[in-house]
This record gives C-alpha cells, structure tokens and sequence, in this order.
C-alpha cells in the first residue's frame, strides 16, 4: 500500500491538484483567466493577498480565493506567508487587543495583512506599507 502511494507521487501529472494556503509576496500581481501571460488579465491583487491553491500547473497556480473567486497566477509570485484578508467594511484596528483599546486606523472589505503575532482572539497585523495594529479575529479571512 505505500509503495503504492510513493509510486502514484512520482508519476503525478504536471497539472497536481492541492489546496496550500499561499500568499501574494510581490507588490503587484495580474490574475488571469489561465495559466500564461497570454491570457486576459482579470484584476490585479496586491501584496499579503492570501489565497487557496487549488491547482498547479507547469509555473502556475489556480486558486481561489476570500469571496470565492477564482483566477490563476504566477507561482514564483506567492510565498509561505502567514497572512489575513478583512472580510467586513470598516474594520477597526486597534493600538492594542480589546475592544476598549484606542482605533488607530479604519480598512474597508479586501484590505490584506500580513499577521505578526495572535493573543486571545486578536491578530497583530502589518500592512505591505507598514502600518501595524491589532484587528479581531472574525474581521478576517
């Protein structure tokens, strides 16, 4: 049985089916309607955008992402980044974690971060132009 296994992972085609949580580590990145650069390019996604693998093929990735769109995009254009994704408008970031702490900016639905730390519920995060701050947990994808 697992030779079997090890034998059906050598001779996976190049198109493989995964489901990895990636995130965007450029500033910048086209998504496209399919694996290559002569496809039309559907929107555009900025840094910490994180996203769901759902397959690879040849240097390419087709995922899905927070509201369930999906779209394809350069594989060296992702890394094994610990990131969220708000997914309500108005958003609260705060100095500190707890609901009494001062709001020290606002972010509308699609904003992306990068998560530094996590306490109680709260996630430290850090935006791609470097403001940081605490959001609650349920505000994220």
């Amino acid at each position: 049985m697992f030779y079997s296994f090890i034998a059906a992972m050598i001779f996976l085609p190049e198109s493989a089916v995964s489901s990895e949580r990636l995130a965007v580590k450029s500033s910048k990145a086209n998504i496209r309607s399919g694996p290559g650069t002569n496809y039309d390019t559907l929107w555009e996604v900025e840094k910490y955008h994180p996203l769901i693998v759902l397959e690879t093929k040849e240097k390419w990735c087709r995922f899905r992402d927070f509201e369930g769109d999906e779209g394809w995009i350069y594989r060296s254009l992702l890394g094994e980044i610990n990131t969220v994704i708000t997914i309500k408008d108005k958003c609260n970031v705060r100095s500190e974690p707890g609901e009494d702490k001062p709001v020290i900016f606002t972010t509308d639905k699609g904003i992306p971060f990068k998560v530094l730390e996590r306490k109680e519920g709260w996630i430290y995060v850090q935006h791609a132009d470097g403001d940081k701050g605490w959001i609650y947990q349920s505000l994220v994808w």
